[in-house]
């Protein structure tokens, strides 16, 4: 039994004052693009990356990254559960933060693995391209929904 009084924590996430789009899903994308501890290496790729998008849309790039995170957030995903000993993959509806996160995971992986240009273009083409649901990040969503459709009978075993 604890001595002092335990308060839940306040998990609220602020925007970067220092970055110039005051977004909280624009600046837990710079920390997940944070490589090393380099941060403002991270805001400068990502202000690149918006200026590429802005020069090709013409439009806002902080309205074309919403777009974009909201294409590729999956609405369910998979988890492991044990059934007869016998591991499973049971579908579960994603949570609102988990399905952004994997949303900003896939769009830099995949931005990462292309090759032959620099990396603000090629994180450019990738949130233009989720923006249109196109692209590597949409694929993988589909993905998953299709292994969440195949599983669907072991919905019962996530409690």
């Amino acid at each position: 039994m604890p001595r002092k009084i335990l308060k839940p924590r306040e998990r609220r996430s602020l925007p970067d004052p220092h970055f110039k789009y005051g977004s909280v899903l624009v600046s837990r994308f710079i920390n997940r693009i944070n490589f090393e501890g380099k941060k403002s290496l991270a805001e400068r790729l990502i202000e690149s990356a918006f200026g590429m998008i802005k020069e090709k849309t013409k439009e806002d790039p902080l309205v074309v990254f919403n777009r974009a995170m909201e294409n590729a957030k999956p609405l369910v995903e998979v988890k492991p559960a044990v059934s007869a000993a016998r591991p499973i993959r049971s579908p579960c509806r994603s949570a609102r933060n988990a399905g952004r996160a994997l949303a900003m995971r896939w769009i830099i992986h995949f931005a990462r693995e292309k090759t032959g240009k620099p990396f603000p273009a090629r994180l450019a083409e990738e949130i233009l391209a989720a923006s249109r649901k196109e692209g590597s990040a949409i694929k993988k969503r589909e993905d998953t929904h299709r292994m969440a459709d195949a599983n669907k009978a072991f919905a019962h075993y996530r409690w």
